[in-house]
């Protein structure tokens, strides 16, 4: 089921196009939010915000290719989907250099427009579910108690019981028994999941390298 979250953040400097693409969209069951320049969606703009924008190349300000470029140092991740009535390959590529995921020549019809914000809420719709499972991980690890952690990291370097027992200084039995804790809070099946479970949850430290 698609998130109800999901806008699509209309730019343009133009009111005569921001509100026939915001029609356009909104006719067709999309919920949509306008802007006539970078800035006022700047300060708008929220973290939490999902869906994609979809920014005319030249804005009063920041262009819609810099406004692009503005969120990635914020760390936003919204899909772009470029739009101009000055279609050319410079522009063009410096959208697709900003990692934009369309490039849409005014004027454009409706199965176009449709089709890149599709393309753009799938997107949205795989990193929402990554960020859910990711957080759904951090609070199933927040359940476990120090010395569980540590048998978990050891699990996770293939380390037998034995090998885990000799590393932590504890007995095998001891060792199973926190397996089988663990493997309950986790909500994990076997210890193949148990040690996928830690890759994932527990990723290598990051040395600036």
């Amino acid at each position: 089921m698609r998130s109800e979250r999901l806008t699509v953040f209309v730019i343009d400097d133009d009111a005569s196009v921001r509100d026939s693409v915001a029609l356009m969209l909104g006719l067709a069951g999309y919920r949509t939010s306008v802007f006539a320049d970078a800035e006022a969606f700047l300060v708008a703009w929220k973290e939490d915000w999902v869906g994609c924008v979809i920014a005319d190349v030249r804005l009063p300000g920041q262009s819609g290719v810099e406004l692009q470029a503005t969120l990635r140092k914020r760390g936003a991740s919204l899909p772009f989907v470029i739009i101009t009535a000055h279609g050319d390959v410079p522009t063009a590529r410096a959208a697709f250099r900003s990692q934009a995921l369309d490039f849409l020549e005014k004027p454009f019809d409706n199965a176009q427009l449709y089709a890149a914000v599709e393309t753009a809420f799938a997107l949205e719709e795989r990193r929402i579910q990554r960020h859910d499972s990711r957080r759904a991980d951090a609070e199933k690890l927040s359940r476990l108690t120090a010395r569980e952690r540590e048998v978990l990291e050891q699990a996770a370097q293939g380390l037998h019981a034995k090998e885990i027992a000799t590393a932590l200084g504890i007995s095998p039995r001891t060792v199973e028994v926190h397996k089988t804790r663990i493997m309950e809070k986790l909500d994990v099946r076997n210890v193949a999941e148990l040690v996928r479970f830690a890759i994932v949850a527990t990723p290598p430290d990051d040395d600036g390298s």
